[in-house]
């Protein structure tokens, strides 16, 4: 009882975002600069141009290479960044940016108002799937002058001010890529932005070390000399690295649920929760829908009936969540529990199956890679679906091989987790509007559904006024969609972030250690 009392202590510190100190050092009055920051990065990134890759391990390395106009706060309020500052006009369709003035790229070439424009209306449009659909509201992206950007958009569009985080919108240097071809440029290798640390050297399977840009536009910043992110493929022995003082920082997800307690209790070990805000990250299966049973609903539903989600919280992941009820997460604006609800009933799976005529045709289950408690999970939907008649292959891939199957759709059911962004249009709406069908990326509508009234309801949504007629419209898509069941939603996660008490300032945006490190030092 002891142990699932402490259990359910740090899942609702970490929910909370509250940090939790074991002998935790005083704070020194005035940051100390200097030092080296070593910090885990699980699993390797594919890359790290953060224009062409978008996965979580990348933004969290390169969101410190790179920048955008603007940051968030753990209350989603947009912050200056590379933009000081910003005017809207009064119908909300021409919003104005004022850039901040001697910011160089990190290869000593000024940034101006030319790298907004080439970023985002050339670059990301053509390379970024997720922005590409918020920019669809956008009619022009014009230079002012060299330190002004003027956005014109077709109508008003509600998030807009919260595209600009920098995985979202990495501003990417004009004069490297312009006239490229983007994704075979040689630049890619060798990342350039305008961020606190510069690329440095990547030792691959082994680290990724960045170097503090003396040259950073916000004066005294960086603190840190250097960071080095840390590739350790084993779980365990990544939680060793950290008892031993090989890493600092273990960023959420770097080690097993079931180690999490046992490393909070080390001395001089903190935790927070925060910095998880902007992503809410939402866990589910993709579902091929083009693929045999799959297209037919009643055998999605028939696995979201056959799924014990409440075990894979309580048990997989050490009570470290929420089983959601839909698309939408709980931490995301207009949320509606007001949907039907698939409770654990193996019998009324195996009586949809009945119905529809499935023969046992067996299915292909992809995992995702990035450890054992994926594994477990994967194993735990295995049994479940097991119980119900339906037979699944599990197929093994590293994350190369998992990028490249979805990218490609060669799969029947598959695990990922996708971030939310705080409001529906920027980070729901993609996954399953029809015009968001394209192969080449894991981070769309990869298991190819269509429904042409939830594509009304989400255009609708995005540029709907006030704010109630916008809930009328998300609440009226859940609906459809938790019917459809075009995927199956498995956990809204929580990821607790540990870390050495000594390391001061390591989350202060919304997005936590994925641009944090400009403003950390150590207390040594």
């Amino acid at each position: 009882m002891l142990k699932i009392a402490r259990r359910a202590l740090l899942a609702s510190m970490v929910a909370s975002g509250a940090i939790l100190a074991i002998a935790g050092s005083a704070t020194a009055q005035e940051p100390k600069y200097g030092g080296t920051l070593n910090v885990v990065i699980q699993p390797e990134p594919p890359g790290l141009m953060l224009g062409l890759v978008q996965n979580g391990p990348t933004q969290m390395v390169a969101g410190n290479i790179y920048e955008s106009l603007l940051k968030y706060d753990h209350d989603l309020n947009p912050m200056p960044s590379l933009a000081t500052g910003w005017d809207v006009n009064d119908d909300g369709t021409v919003y104005t940016f004022a850039l901040k003035e001697g910011v160089t790229w990190h290869d000593g070439e000024p940034f101006t108002a030319a790298d907004v424009v080439f970023s985002a209306d050339v670059f990301l449009r053509e390379t970024h799937p997720r922005l590409r659909v918020s920019l669809e509201h956008v009619e022009t992206i014009e230079a002012v002058d060299d330190y002004t950007v003027r956005f014109t958009l077709k109508q008003p569009f509600g998030p807009f001010l919260g595209i600009f985080e920098v995985g979202t919108m990495p501003m990417v240097p004009k004069h490297i890529y312009e006239g490229t071809d983007f994704q075979n440029n040689p630049a890619n290798a060798t990342p350039i932005g305008t961020g606190p640390f510069k690329f440095d050297e990547w030792e691959k399977g082994s680290y990724i070390h960045l170097v503090k840009n003396e040259d950073y536009h916000v004066e005294g910043l960086p603190y840190l000399d250097d960071v080095y992110w840390q590739v350790i493929p084993d779980a365990a022995s990544r939680a060793v690295a950290y008892e031993t003082g090989k890493v600092d920082v273990l960023p959420g997800g770097s080690v097993e649920n079931f180690d999490v307690q046992r490393l909070v209790d080390l001395e001089n070990s903190c935790v927070t929760g925060k910095g998880w805000e902007y992503f809410a990250p939402h866990a589910w299966m993709w579902l091929n829908n083009r693929n045999g049973p799959l297209q037919d609903k009643r055998f999605r539903q028939a696995i979201m009936y056959a799924l014990d989600r409440n075990f894979a919280k309580d048990v997989i992941w050490n009570s470290l969540g929420t089983v959601p009820t839909g698309p939408v997460s709980t931490k995301t604006r207009f949320y509606t529990d007001d949907v039907p609800q698939y409770p654990h009933d193996p019998e009324k799976a195996k009586a949809l199956l009945d119905e529809m005529g499935y023969d046992g045709e067996p299915i292909r289950l992809l995992p995702l890679p990035y450890g054992e408690t994926w594994q477990r999970w994967a194993e735990a939907v295995k049994q479940n679906l097991n119980a119900v008649g339906i037979e699944v292959e599990m197929v093994a891939t590293d994350v190369a091989g998992w990028n490249q199957k979805l990218a490609e759709w060669d799969y029947d059911l598959a695990f990922t987790y996708l971030y939310q962004y705080g409001d529906p249009a920027l980070g729901v709406a993609r996954t399953y509007i029809s015009s968001n069908i394209a192969k080449g990326s894991q981070w769309n509508n990869v298991e190819g559904y269509k429904n042409e009234r939830v594509d009304e309801l989400f255009e609708q949504a995005a540029v709907a006024f006030p704010d109630s007629k916008r809930k009328e419209l998300y609440d009226e898509v859940q609906k459809i969609l938790v019917e459809d069941v075009p995927v199956a939603w498995l956990l809204e996660i929580e990821f607790p972030t540990i870390y050495r008490c000594d390391v001061k300032n390591l989350v202060n945006t919304a997005i936590g250690v994925n641009d944090g490190l400009g403003d950390t030092w150590l207390d040594r």
